[in-house]
C-alpha cells in the first residue's frame, strides 16, 4: 500500500504540472483548466487514495458503475458521465452528476429535459461532437448540430454549457490538435449565435495521451486515467 500510494502521489503531481505547464505556454490560468479522474477499470482503493490527495472530479464511462461508485464513495465526489449515456438510464443517472459531456442527439437531450422537469433538476450537459468523422465514434455530425442548433439551444430545463468531442487515437500528440481547434472554432461559431441563456463556456477534450494540446487549444475539461493510475 506505501508503494502505491507514493505512486498515485507523484502520478498525479507529474500530471498537475503538466496541466500547469501547457497552461502557461497557451497563456492561460491553471484554474481555467479542470481534472476529471476517469476511473473506468480502476481499482476502488486507488481512487480512495486519489480523493485523499485531493482531486474531487471523477468520471465514470458506464452509467451503472457511476451510480454504484457514487454509493461507494464519498458524497462531495463530483460525479461526470463521459461515456454514452442511454435514454432509459437518464433518471438513476441525471441526480448523481454534475456534468453530462456526452449528449450526441437532440433526442436525447429532449429525455433529459423530461426527466429534469420530473426530478425538480436542472442538470449541466456537453454536446458531443464527432468532430474527426470516424464512423466508429459516437457524437453529433458538426453540420447537423450547426443545422439544429437553435432546436437544441430552445430545450428547457438544462444548461448546454459547451462542447465535448474525443480525437482519435495517434502515437503523436500533435496529430489531435486540428480536432481540438476545429472543436473550439465550433464552440465559438454556436456561441455567436447563442440566446442569452446559454452560455458555451465548457470544452471537454484531451485524453492521457493528448491532454497537453488540447488545453493548449482550449479544454476547460481534460479526462485523464492512464496517465494517474500507470505503474500501480
Amino acid at each position: 500500500m506505501p508503494r502505491m500510494t507514493d505512486r498515485l502521489a507523484d502520478n498525479l503531481q507529474r500530471v498537475t504540472a503538466e496541466i500547469a505547464a501547457a497552461c502557461s505556454r497557451a497563456g492561460r490560468s491553471p484554474d481555467e483548466v479542470t481534472l476529471v479522474a476517469v476511473t473506468k477499470y480502476t481499482e476502488l482503493v486507488w481512487i480512495r487514495r486519489l480523493i485523499e490527495l485531493g482531486v474531487r472530479n471523477l468520471g465514470e464511462s458506464r452509467p451503472q458503475q457511476l451510480l454504484e461508485r457514487s454509493e461507494q464513495l464519498p458524497s462531495d465526489v463530483h460525479w461526470h458521465l463521459i461515456g454514452h449515456l442511454q435514454r432509459n438510464k437518464v433518471k438513476p443517472v441525471s441526480p448523481r452528476t454534475v456534468l453530462i459531456h456526452s449528449v450526441d442527439s437532440l433526442r436525447l437531450l429532449e429525455r433529459i429535459s423530461v426527466i429534469a422537469a420530473e426530478l425538480s433538476l436542472r442538470p449541466r450537459v456537453l454536446l458531443e461532437v464527432n468532430v474527426s468523422g470516424e464512423a466508429s465514434k459516437d457524437g453529433l455530425v458538426v453540420s447537423d448540430l450547426t443545422a439544429q442548433w437553435d432546436a437544441f439551444q430552445a430545450v428547457p430545463n438544462v444548461d448546454v454549457a459547451g462542447l465535448m468531442t474525443m480525437a482519435p487515437l495517434a502515437d503523436d500528440p500533435a496529430a489531435a490538435r486540428p480536432m481540438f481547434r476545429a472543436l473550439r472554432q465550433l464552440r465559438d461559431e454556436l456561441a455567436a449565435r447563442a440566446a442569452p441563456h446559454v452560455k458555451l463556456t465548457e470544452l471537454s477534450m484531451g485524453m492521457s495521451g493528448d491532454f497537453e494540446v488540447a488545453i493548449e487549444e482550449g479544454a476547460t475539461l481534460v479526462r485523464i486515467g492512464s496517465r494517474l493510475f500507470e505503474g500501480l
